[in-house]
């Protein structure tokens, strides 16, 4: 994974600052993922450059365990549980509206690329729905591709879905799945290996990264990827909003240069990395690979277009009155990315 870079007049100030300067504001810090996660990591990265641009006024204190499960997460922080974490907008199906826009199909090939672009459209359109009341946003971002894993058998088509049981996130991905037909669930990602070992799920819709994080390599035999994804999924990295109006005005200008647009390439280019490796471990431990064909593409092209069309309709409805041009607006960002 390559390293964040903290321009060196910051980081000479923070470390000059270090030894003598106490900590006005103190971050309680969450995770519901293992501190060896690409996310935990990218957070503790986060952390580590703010220190560094507030000559650590502001530092974070990273709790060893989350405060609330995963599906809590964005209302723990609100409440006040932990002043930072991030999570799945799609944990809580029907919550957030505009944020699907990043969950569609074939959006692109990169995490750091659709996180960049994800990030851009959500300042200068999402943002102005304030779904996320009550949190300050600190970035937005998506994982890499989405990709079906299975136990049971290669997947070439549609018809290869019908009787096979499959966990999914929630949010987007779940329409998708009912969208071709497939019998899917939502769970957290954290749940997976119990899930598919004990034989309750055939498969799981993931990112590659997530095969070597949640270890299920054992049980994995099959993998269909798709150009572009299948699917992705949207994050927010978000702040308590009251712990936020505690940091000073110039403080809270330090923290904004290494979030935005900052934090979801950090966050964006941590995926890439582990997405790499996890496909290299994969093909040495022998997982089957489809790649689908231009006639799978097709029909599920063929399927899901009535969701981009539901989004379009249901933007507009949240005051979203362009939302045909954001959307190809995302897409060219993603491209240029």
């Amino acid at each position: 994974m390559r390293t964040f870079t903290i321009p060196a007049a910051i980081l000479g100030a923070g470390l000059l600052a270090a030894g003598t300067a106490s900590a006005q504001v103190v971050l309680t810090a969450s995770s519901w993922l293992p501190p060896t996660h690409t996310l935990s990591t990218s957070q503790a990265k986060w952390c580590e450059a703010v220190g560094a641009a507030t000559a650590n006024r502001v530092r974070c204190n990273i709790l060893p365990k989350a405060v609330v499960a995963p599906t809590a997460t964005f209302d723990a922080v609100r409440d006040g549980l932990a002043d930072l974490s991030f999570s799945v907008h799609g944990y809580t199906p029907g919550r957030y509206v505009m944020t699907q826009m990043a969950e569609l199909p074939f959006l692109g090939d990169s995490s750091e690329a659709t996180s960049i672009a994800y990030q851009r459209m959500f300042d200068k359109y999402l943002s102005k729905s304030n779904e996320m009341k009550g949190l300050k946003v600190l970035a937005v971002f998506t994982h890499g591709p989405g990709i079906v894993f299975n136990t049971k058998k290669p997947i070439n088509s549609l018809a290869d879905l019908q009787g096979l049981k499959f966990r999914v996130g929630g949010g987007m991905v779940n329409e998708i799945g009912k969208a071709l037909g497939a019998n899917v669930t939502l769970k957290p990602a954290p749940e997976s290996y119990e899930l598919l070992s004990s034989g309750v799920m055939d498969g799981t819709w993931f990112p590659a990264e997530s095969v070597e994080s949640f270890k299920i390599d054992k049980v994995i035999k099959h993998k269909t990827t798709f150009p572009g994804g299948l699917y992705n999924t949207s994050f927010a990295f978000v702040m308590n909003e009251g712990t936020w109006n505690k940091i000073s005005k110039a403080d809270q200008a330090a923290i904004e240069k290494v979030s935005g647009e900052a934090a979801a390439r950090l966050f964006g280019r941590g995926w890439d990395s582990v997405d790499r490796r996890a496909n290299a471990f994969m093909q040495t431990a022998g997982v089957t690979h489809t790649v689908a064909s231009k006639a799978f593409v097709d029909e599920i092209r063929a399927r899901t277009a009535p969701l981009e069309q539901k989004w379009i309709a249901d933007a507009k409805a949240k005051g979203l009155p362009n939302a045909e041009q954001v959307l190809k607006e995302f897409r060219a960002e993603i491209a240029k990315n």
